[in-house]
C-alpha cells in the first residue's frame, strides 16, 4: 500500500526571535506550545500577542469573569514553556473583523517585537469534515498574513511611526498552525509533549467547563501531536503550513 503521509520538511532553526498571533487563550497551547518549548530552548525570545482575552469561551461565567480568569491562565500557560511576555489586545471575542484596523494592530506588534518567525493561525474555513474554523481564528489568521508584509512598509499604518516604531520587514518565515495542508514539521518528542501538555493544563477553568467526553490535556495533545508524529515519522511533532521563507 502506498504510503500518504504528507511531505514534510524540517523546520529548522534556530530562530532568534518568535512572535506567535492567535485569537483566544488557549489557541497556542492546542499543539504550537510544544514547539515554543524547543525553541525557547534553543536560545530564541518568545512572545505572544493574542487578540482578545476569550471572555466568551465558558458557558458558566461572565465574559466580565472569564476574561480576568482566561488572561490569567494563558499567562501561567505561557509561563510553562518558557514565555514571559504575552499582550492582549482587548478586542471583543466573537466579534473579530477582519479589515485594515485588525491589520494594523497586528503590524505594530511585528513592529515592537521584531520576530525572524511569525506563527500564525490558519483561515481555512473547516478544519476537517462538518468541523468549521471559529470565526476569529479565520479573521486573524489571514489579517496576520497580510500584517506580515504591513510592518515592513512605511507608507502603511503611518502613525504607528508616530509611536516609534519603526518599519520591519526582517520576517523571514511564516507558519500556519492548524492548517489542513501542513508543509513543515517540528520535531516536539520527548520534554517538549510533556512541557506543551502541562502549559495546557494551565487552563483549569476553561478545562473544566468542557463536555465529561472532551478529551483530557493529555489525550487531545496526543491526537495532535502524536498524528503530526506518525505523518513526521518521529514520536510527537508540531505541523505547520509554511506560506513564506525567505531563509
Amino acid at each position: 500500500m502506498a504510503d500518504d503521509r504528507p511531505d514534510l520538511l524540517p523546520l529548522e532553526g534556530p530562530f532568534r526571535s518568535v512572535l506567535c498571533v492567535v485569537a483566544h487563550p488557549d489557541d497556542i497551547e492546542y499543539g504550537t506550545a510544544a514547539a515554543v518549548h524547543r525553541w525557547v530552548g534553543e536560545g530564541a525570545h518568545v512572545a505572544y500577542f493574542l487578540l482578545t482575552r476569550g471572555e466568551a469561551g465558558i458557558d458558566t461565567m461572565s465574559p466580565e469573569e472569564a476574561g480576568p480568569v482566561r488572561e490569567a491562565e494563558e499567562r501561567e500557560s505561557a509561563r510553562r514553556v518558557g514565555v514571559d511576555v504575552v499582550e492582549f489586545a482587548g478586542r471583543a471575542d466573537g466579534a473579530i473583523e477582519a479589515g485594515v484596523p485588525l491589520r494594523r494592530e497586528i503590524a505594530a506588534a511585528i513592529r515592537r517585537h521584531r520576530p525572524d518567525l511569525v506563527v500564525g493561525q490558519t483561515w481555512a474555513e473547516f478544519f476537517g469534515p462538518n468541523m468549521v474554523n471559529q470565526a476569529d481564528h479565520r479573521a486573524v489568521g489571514l489579517a496576520t498574513l497580510d500584517a506580515v508584509a504591513d510592518a515592513g512598509n512605511r507608507w502603511l499604518h503611518r502613525d504607528l511611526l508616530d509611536e516609534g516604531l519603526e518599519p520591519w520587514a526582517g520576517v523571514k518565515v511564516v507558519a500556519v498552525a492548524g492548517s489542513p495542508s501542513p508543509t513543515h514539521a517540528v520535531d516536539v518528542s520527548g520534554e517538549h509533549f510533556e512541557a506543551s501538555v502541562h502549559s495546557l493544563e494551565a487552563h483549569a477553568a476553561y478545562n473544566a467547563a468542557l463536555p465529561d467526553d472532551f478529551p483530557s490535556p493529555r489525550e487531545l495533545l496526543q491526537m495532535i501531536l502524536g498524528g503530526g508524529g506518525e505523518a513526521a515519522g518521529v514520536e510527537h511533532a508540531w505541523t505547520a503550513q509554511v506560506v513564506i521563507d525567505r531563509r
